[in-house]
């Protein structure tokens, strides 16, 4: 396992230095800086540390949920994994054996990461513990293909992998996908997507979508499934995504229905004098966690 950061370092800089300890913390944040594969813009390796140093202006009070969700919890935030020499199949197992030994702790692990593929890694460790769980993906693409560039490891063929793994999964906010990923969408039992075009004004969709998770439910977020309105420094961006108050909504209700075992959230790509993404993005994952705090889930 990769050593602490400090609390004014780590995720959010509170000031309760105890509460960023491994003994004390019932949350980790892990940060996963892999990029290999990705398609169109590079830079995701950047994401992980963007966003521990954008969660330093987050405010500690949300007042949706009326609360420094932090203070119940507390958040223990790793250094990032070194990925030198590691590539595909040894950068997945390093992944997965560290996350593996949080769950092993009982810990509620949050993982930033990079390009995609590095949720593999997460399922791998996940699926041993709750064999049953499903899979909440929030995306513009399917990231179905069976191999990408002939790179099966690719993060374009990320959710193929963990379809392989016999896992449920839901797809929301599709919007971008190659034709042979559609057919798989059509014949396979175990994917039900929403495509963009489906999420209408109306909320009816949120509660049709959560009804197809089991009860134990993992969500990996790339932030290219919200609008580029909402998060424009990704990898690669699609028109069309969800708004932040759908992406809010979407995540406060799963929190109250399933219990969630842990979330990412990747593929952001900063940019240089624009701290938008970013920022949005550690936002996000502390009000999930505010969320999840509310409902007794951590």
């Amino acid at each position: 396992m990769q050593p602490l950061m400090s609390a004014e370092e780590g995720f959010l800089a509170f000031p309760e230095k105890e509460l960023a300890t491994l003994e004390n913390a019932k949350v980790v944040i892990q940060q996963i800086p892999y990029e290999y594969s990705s398609s169109y813009l590079m830079g995701s390796d950047k994401g992980p540390a963007a966003m521990v140093e954008a969660s330093h202006f987050v405010e500690f009070y949300d007042e949706e949920i009326d609360r420094e969700a932090y203070k119940n919890f507390g958040i223990a935030t790793l250094q990032p994994i070194d990925f030198t020499g590691a590539i595909d199949a040894a950068a997945v197992e390093l992944i997965a054996n560290q996350t593996r030994e949080l769950l092993n702790l009982d810990k509620f692990v949050v993982s930033l990461g990079s390009e995609h593929t590095v949720t593999y890694g997460f399922m791998q460790a996940y699926a041993e513990k709750y064999p049953s769980i499903s899979v909440l993906q929030i995306d513009a693409h399917s990231d179905l293909r069976a191999a990408y560039n002939g790179n099966p490891y690719s993060h374009a063929s990320v959710m193929h992998r963990i379809h392989d793994m016999g896992l449920n999964l839901v797809q929301v906010g599709i919007r971008a996908q190659c034709i042979e990923e559609s057919n798989l969408i059509k014949s396979s039992d175990n994917i039900h997507t929403w495509y963009a075009h489906d999420l209408w004004d109306n909320d009816v969709w949120i509660d049709d979508c959560i009804d197809k998770l089991g009860d134990v439910v993992y969500v990996t977020i790339d932030a290219d499934g919200f609008d580029p309105s909402v998060a424009p420094a990704v990898g690669t961006a699609e028109p069309g995504g969800l708004t932040w108050i759908q992406g809010c909504k979407l995540l406060r209700r799963v929190a109250e229905r399933k219990k969630v075992v842990g979330f990412d959230i990747v593929e952001i790509a900063p940019r240089e004098n624009d701290i938008l993404t970013e920022f949005t993005m550690a936002k996000l994952c502390y009000k999930f966690l505010g969320y999840l705090n509310i409902n007794d889930r951590i």
